[in-house]
């Protein structure tokens, strides 16, 4: 094993955003199980560190690769494309206004106390994610196509923070 391969590498997984399902939780047990810290406990110091070192580095790819923002965000990084999502967040304005109507009607649901409205628009933003999410996948694993994935990464950005404060707007409901 090497400290310095990438993610997927560490955890054997093939370089793509579209991974098994259950297979990177597998994979991270396995890895856990033969690095975990527990198990060098009566090791000498150098050993120990070095497990405490592993673990933290699967614990760091399974964070990365479970996510799918961060696993397409790794993949484009691992291509040696920057993201560059803090500094361009320049957007055409056709997703800005669709952006400012998502805001108009999840402020207006949560003001008029409208669960079901707001349980809709979670369930149409989850769906148009859930494309996006397809797109990038084909961008990524088909096309190779990295920096219409970033565009595409740097806007699902956008529309998880929208999903996060729908989700704080139900939550806000319920209370």
């Amino acid at each position: 094993m090497d400290l310095n391969a990438d993610f997927f590498a560490l955890l054997g997984l093939p370089r793509r955003f579209r991974l098994a399902a259950g297979e990177l939780d597998s994979r991270y047990r396995e890895l856990q199980a033969r690095v975990h810290p527990d198990r060098f406990a009566s090791a000498p110091e150098a050993e120990r560190r070095l497990s405490m070192q592993w673990a933290s580095q699967a614990n760091e790819a399974y964070r990365t690769l479970k996510k799918p923002l961060a696993r397409a965000g790794y993949l484009i990084e691992l291509a040696g494309v920057d993201l560059r999502a803090e500094t361009n967040t320049a957007m055409p304005a056709d997703f800005l206004m669709q952006q400012m109507e998502w805001r108009e009607a999840v402020q207006e649901a949560r003001s008029a106390g409208d669960h079901h409205e707001l349980e809709h628009l979670h369930h149409r933003l989850q769906a148009d994610i859930a494309g996006r999410y397809e797109q990038i996948a084909v961008w990524l694993d088909e096309d190779a196509d990295y920096l219409a994935a970033a565009d595409g990464v740097r806007r699902q950005m956008f529309l998880e923070k929208l999903l996060l404060e729908i989700e704080d707007a139900l939550a806000a409901l319920e209370e």
